[in-house]
């Protein structure tokens, strides 16, 4: 019999629904309480799942002393992450955030060493890699067809529309989204981002106040380079959310467009100036543990708390990603290249 666990919501705007929906089809977790610096949207969060039980608060604190919660999970703004986090920890929970990690470098190792002091889980939301087809994609790498890999290509173009803050942030492009695709190009690659230059722009008729734009290649570990371009002001020939990518080996290359169109080609016979090549399918895979997007994190999460198994998305994994951002913006400040430590 799974053992039920109790959580604690923190953070009740819009991307909770995203989690409270996911959570209604995870059986084996009961959520205690709500809570927001608005009372008022924590309890319409409670009423609106049915959780009417449930404690509502605007304090952190005394929600966790009268609910002793087994997890927090911490869906608020980034800049709230380091306080929940490591507020959570002292009270001996488990956390599983929303993206990013933290608002800073600084802050994220902090609460990865706050995580292995205390003997929790800090694991973080990267629901991308919970996708049916890139996990499709991941197994046809894993399996050798292409070689040794040796380049990754990304092309993320969303004209994206959102008003409000996003409109006003900086970095808004490698601060808000690229986390998603950097931690995508280590996973597909196996590989950890070591430098990069990074070059950011704001487009002509660009709606956001700062660059929206930015192209970054990466050095990564084992000899491979990442390159990324993107923009989310790119109006026309939307690329999906998840980007399109190319992926080249010693012995082959393999387009994804980011949905379910794959074509690979790998080299039939050398010789002359070109090799001959023979297209390969990259073959149906599935792996029902790995997908659902937040409903995989989470119920991976939630699986590792009750056998004490390590999440995919561990902090002291997703840290690597995190410092693939920051080093692109410090990058897109300086003009230099910049070093990435590998633990983040």
């Amino acid at each position: 019999m799974i053992r039920t666990l109790k959580a604690l919501l923190v953070g009740c705007g819009g991307i909770s629904r995203t989690w409270l929906k996911a959570l209604k089809d995870i059986p084996g977790v009961v959520l205690v309480g709500f809570v927001d610096v608005r009372e008022e949207a924590a309890r319409a969060r409670a009423e609106e799942y049915d959780w009417s039980g449930a404690l509502v608060t605007t304090d952190l604190t005394t929600a966790l002393e009268q609910t002793r919660p087994d997890v927090v999970f911490d869906c608020t703004i980034p800049e709230a992450h380091h306080d929940v986090t490591l507020t959570a920890l002292r009270h001996g929970c488990h956390v599983l955030g929303e993206k990013p990690l933290a608002d800073t470098l600084e802050h994220a190792q902090e609460m990865v060493a706050a995580a292995q002091a205390a003997g929790k889980i800090y694991a973080v939301i990267q629901n991308r890699r919970y996708d049916a087809n890139i996990r499709r994609l991941k197994h046809f790498l894993d399996s050798g067809v292409l070689g040794r890999i040796t380049t990754l290509n990304s092309d993320f173009y969303i004209g994206a529309h959102f008003g409000g803050f996003r409109d006003h942030m900086k970095h808004v492009l490698l601060v808000d989204m690229a986390i998603h695709t950097f931690d995508m190009a280590r996973m597909l690659s196996g590989a950890d981002a070591q430098a990069v230059y990074c070059y950011e722009w704001n487009p002509a008729g660009s709606w956001y106040d700062h660059a929206a734009s930015a192209v970054a290649t990466f050095e990564m570990s084992d000899g491979l380079v990442y390159s990324y371009r993107g923009s989310w002001c790119a109006e026309g020939l939307n690329t999906t959310w998840e980007g399109a990518w190319r992926i080249i080996g010693e012995r082959g290359t393999v387009l994804w467009d980011g949905a379910s169109g794959f074509t690979a080609q790998v080299v039939a016979r050398k010789g002359g100036f070109f090799s001959e090549w023979e297209t390969v399918e990259v073959p149906p895979y599935e792996d029902p543990k790995k997908t659902g997007g937040h409903a995989g994190v989470i119920r991976e999460f939630l699986q590792c708390v009750r056998n004490g198994q390590t999440p995919e998305t561990v902090c002291t994994d997703n840290i690597k990603s995190l410092a693939m951002v920051f080093g692109a913006v410090a990058s897109a400040e300086s003009h230099a290249v910049v070093r990435i430590a590998s633990g983040g």
